[in-house]
């Protein structure tokens, strides 16, 4: 697929544009790892604990207790280990393009107290665009804050659909952009002025959160990631925005 076939998110790239988007991201979030934790609740005043755990809910009423999960863009994997305080008898499988950030999920798991933890989760380094499982493989997929990082968006989409089995739930968490013109000018000045100082500050890296509003903002949002949902596959998809629409999620069904 050439650079004129892509449009929105997938067109901004971390560093530069002269590797595949993939290959970048892959490198900032080996960069950013030490410090994606700590910029993660700084960031969001510890609200992504409240918002994947209101994404989270909404799932559990179409999910009933699903005998294998994935979790994809898992990072540091905080998600997986939320999922199997839900679903403790599930197996759950979390996969991301960064191996940096996957040391540290490895190190959470290996310090778990429960050996069922150890038993039930697992990582690995995988492409989500190319993603090794076989069809109807997972009864519930998440992704938290990663498929506008998708170097091919409709094509991460329909691997999903692939890897999920018919009626399982997929529950997409993303950040987005206000709609309401007075929170959107704060917002964008918060986004694009502070947390990219704050994140060169603390992860070193010059780049990533000056990346991460431009690809919110590109990144298609509440209808238009609907609309694509459905062209996916997925049927009764729907979205929820909160704290003020600075992340929305969305619940889908195969």
């Amino acid at each position: 697929m050439s650079n004129n076939d892509l449009s929105g998110a997938e067109l901004i790239n971390p560093y530069d544009d002269r590797r595949d988007k993939a290959q970048q991201v892959e490198q900032m979030f080996d960069s950013i790892a030490p410090a994606y934790d700590f910029m993660n609740t700084a960031m969001t005043f510890g609200l992504h604990r409240w918002w994947r755990k209101r994404a989270l809910d909404d799932a559990a009423k179409s999910t009933g207790n699903p005998a294998s999960i994935l979790d994809i863009a898992t990072g540091t994997g905080d998600v997986a280990f939320d999922l199997h305080r839900r679903y403790p008898n599930s197996s759950i499988t979390g996969i991301d393009l960064s191996e940096g950030m996957l040391k540290i999920a490895r190190k959470k798991l290996a310090k778990a107290d429960e050996d069922d933890v150890r038993l039930n989760i697992s990582f690995e380094q995988g492409d989500s665009l190319h993603m090794r499982f076989a069809d109807n493989s997972f009864d519930l997929i998440t992704v938290a804050y990663g498929v506008r990082n998708f170097e091919h968006l409709a094509q991460g989409l329909a691997e999903m659909a692939r890897v999920l089995r018919h009626d399982g739930t997929l529950c997409i968490i993303e950040l987005s952009e206000p709609v309401n013109p007075i929170t959107k000018s704060l917002y964008r000045f918060y986004s694009r002025k502070l947390i990219p100082l704050a994140g060169r500050i603390v992860s070193g890296d010059s780049r990533a959160y000056t990346y991460l509003p431009e690809s919110i903002a590109a990144a298609p949002q509440r209808e238009a990631m609907t609309s694509l949902l459905y062209e996916a596959g997925f049927k009764y998809a729907r979205f929820r925005s909160l704290t003020f629409g600075a992340v929305t999620y969305y619940i889908a069904t195969k």
